[in-house]
């Protein structure tokens, strides 16, 4: 069976038909030839982008030169009322602080010290699906989005979801998903600094709330930090933590904006990861069955993660089928020659894992699921030319070694106590906004495993 994917487009449309699939879907506005293409020209009235598939110039982006290629503020116009001057969107000097200071706190020591709240999160999530293991269909997105935040919050605040924040927090989220902030007018049309940004009240509304209840619990946890009582969590070692060069630390409204990017990456995206991958495993029973007997090893011990190497291979799989984000949008700062032909300056460079991870030149049988396939020489060569789930060289995801023990983790815990099979009546359909979700959900039907 053939996993889900959107229909492309035809080659040629206007502007106005691509706006409108644009804001529908990301990935149905985009067409079928990038699944094969090196390298691919979009012209717009406003600007021109190249989405790149080319080994050498992802490469090249990324990793050789990524100071000339700094993020893009189209994308991140539509996201700066929730996540300000969050890492995600800042470039240049003001990142690379940024960047010193949060990095220590997901070195792999730290992985150890994070795991006991995954795993308290990952027992509650599956006290949550007992409710469900009658074969009744469930809607598995919300209930990976519940487990995700749960540990967001655990790790980050040493608070359970259900604690009245996190829960607040998590609400506004999901009503700030909604209003699909993403697609703004800036997107579009380049203005000075000083240009109004138009967004929806809802947007303005939820983004103000979110970033309320934030600095509600980084205020609380610095005085905490100042009266000796903080507890040894993600939080703390952040706000402990003082930049090597400058000796600076975040303060409370930077810290707010690191906050709301941990909360939208760690959570969004492991939600939408782990609620494909158990879709991926109810539609392939065998893999299910393995997944099940190789988690029986898993503990509470951290050290019982490593055991889980099927689990990482189906994750991984996952991984390049549904990558939670599937574009990046850079930004040239001077002119390049990209293949060839004659880049100007200010042209987007759209790197998109959604077609690097399905390209027909690098994979064997792209659109199929196949764990096994990481085993393989093709899987190998195409982990380093063309697999960038969570990015590549110094913009690598900071989360990507704590989402790689997250992901495999809730994934064995809720295998090991459900059967899950999909629900026949409704196949999901991939569109991506912020991340690759489905449009109206993905529903599972579960049963407890005897």
């Amino acid at each position: 069976m053939i996993p889900p994917k959107p229909k492309a487009r035809a080659d040629k449309v206007s502007l106005w038909r691509y706006l409108k699939l644009f804001r529908e879907d990301i990935l149905s506005a985009q067409p079928a030839r990038l699944y094969r293409a090196w390298m691919a020209e979009f012209k717009t009235p406003f600007f021109r982008s190249y989405l790149c598939n080319d080994p050498e110039l992802v490469r090249q982006v990324l990793k050789e030169r990524p100071d000339d290629f700094p993020k893009s503020d189209r994308i991140g116009a539509g996201l700066r009322p929730l996540l300000g001057n969050s890492v995600f969107l800042t470039n240049g000097e003001t990142w690379k602080r940024q960047r010193r200071i949060i990095d220590p706190a997901f070195e792999g020591g730290r992985l150890r010290d994070t795991y006991p709240a995954m795993w308290e999160a990952g027992e509650a999530a599956v006290a949550r699906l007992s409710a469900h293991a009658d074969g009744t269909p469930i809607e598995i997105e919300a209930e990976t989005s519940h487990a995700a935040a749960d540990v967001i919050f655990r790790t980050l605040f040493s608070i359970p979801i259900e604690h009245e924040t996190a829960s607040a927090v998590f609400s506004e989220f999901k009503a700030h998903q909604r209003s699909q902030p993403i697609l703004n007018l800036a997107a579009f049309i380049r203005g000075p600094k000083w240009m109004p940004r138009f967004f929806r009240s809802e947007t303005k509304r939820t983004a103000g709330v979110i970033r309320n209840l934030i600095g509600d619990l980084t205020t609380e946890r610095l005085a905490a930090i100042e009266a000796g009582t903080a507890p040894d969590d993600l939080a703390t070692k952040i706000m402990t933590t003082t930049d090597p060069e400058t000796g600076d630390r975040f303060d409370v409204d930077e810290m707010i904006d690191q906050v709301a990017i941990f909360f939208l990456a760690g959570h969004e995206t492991s939600a939408s990861a782990l609620a494909w991958t158990l879709y991926l495993l109810a539609t392939n029973p065998e893999w299910q069955d393995r997944l099940a007997e190789e988690a029986k090893a898993l503990t509470s011990d951290f050290s019982s993660v490593s055991r889980l190497k099927l689990s990482r291979d189906v994750f991984r799989e996952a991984l390049r089928l549904y990558p939670p984000v599937p574009m990046m949008v850079r930004e040239t700062t001077c002119p390049e020659a990209f293949r060839g032909r004659d880049v100007k300056s200010g042209s987007q460079i759209v790197l998109s894992p959604w077609h690097l991870h399905r390209h027909e030149r690098f994979w064997e049988r792209p659109d199929e699921f196949d764990p096994a396939r990481w085993g393989t020489d093709n899987g190998k060569q195409c982990q380093r030319d063309a697999y960038i789930p969570f990015s590549a060289g110094s913009r690598v995801c900071t989360g990507a070694g704590f989402a790689m023990v997250e992901g495999p983790m809730l994934l064995s815990l809720i295998l090991r106590n459900f059967v899950i099979e999909p629900d026949e009546n409704r196949e999901p359909v991939p569109v991506a906004h912020l991340t690759v979700r489905s449009s109206q959900g993905i529903w599972l039907r579960l049963w407890k495993r005897g």
